[in-house]
């Protein structure tokens, strides 16, 4: 079971816990979910959604859905990430969900940023030490799996139910030989190198 030290410590402010999937990927959206639990809340499974099988994460999906205050879910678009940045575009979103919740206390997964009147402090693996922050960590990568298994049935030939738009041999492969995508993110390498070439091969 996850440690909640840092919700004890806090034990009378209403807690949001932000926390984000895809930051890494080329293809593919990232989202960042926010979610506040009720106080005291524990769970047998529910910790960073990286240390749990794809089977548990939807066991503590379904839980959190059903057992929180409140959760908000925020898809940030490859168009936002190109133009914005993967950084600027994730800290955006998770002040956007902190400006609508009630919380007056915001945990972050490693996220510095303001929002007027609440207090936010960032943790470095955050979501191994909140229980509030794994919980918004399990929603963000649940929805965005989801997501990129709808993907995988439009565009089939790159295999994203697997690689999940992650720079693997077989999405590298594919980007090779069928091309670029619209859910592609042009700044990432190698998705930039394949358009440049697709310049010098006009």
């Amino acid at each position: 079971m996850l440690k909640t030290w840092i919700e004890n410590e806090f034990e009378d402010a209403c807690i949001l816990g932000l926390d984000e999937a895809g930051r890494g990927p080329m293809a593919g959206p990232c989202v960042v979910a926010g979610v506040v639990l009720p106080k005291g809340y524990t769970h047998p499974l529910i910790n960073d959604s990286k240390q749990l099988s794809a089977k548990q994460r939807q066991i503590c999906f379904d839980d959190i859905l059903r057992d929180a205050l409140w959760v908000m879910v925020v898809t940030v678009s490859p168009e936002t990430i190109d133009q914005k940045n993967i950084y600027q575009s994730t800290k955006d979103s998770m002040r956007m969900i902190a400006k609508f919740s009630d919380a007056s206390l915001v945990l972050s997964d490693a996220m510095p940023f303001n929002v007027k009147d609440k207090r936010v402090l960032d943790y470095i693996k955050g979501d191994s030490l909140s229980i509030s922050i794994a919980a918004a960590s399990i929603i963000a990568k649940v929805t965005r799996d989801r997501m990129m298994d709808i993907y995988d049935e439009v565009y089939p030939e790159y295999g994203f139910k697997r690689h999940k738009g992650y720079q693997t041999k077989e999405h590298k492969e594919a980007l090779l030989k069928y091309g670029v995508l619209p859910i592609h993110r042009k700044s990432y390498e190698p998705v930039r190198q394949r358009l440049q070439a697709n310049l010098f091969d006009l």
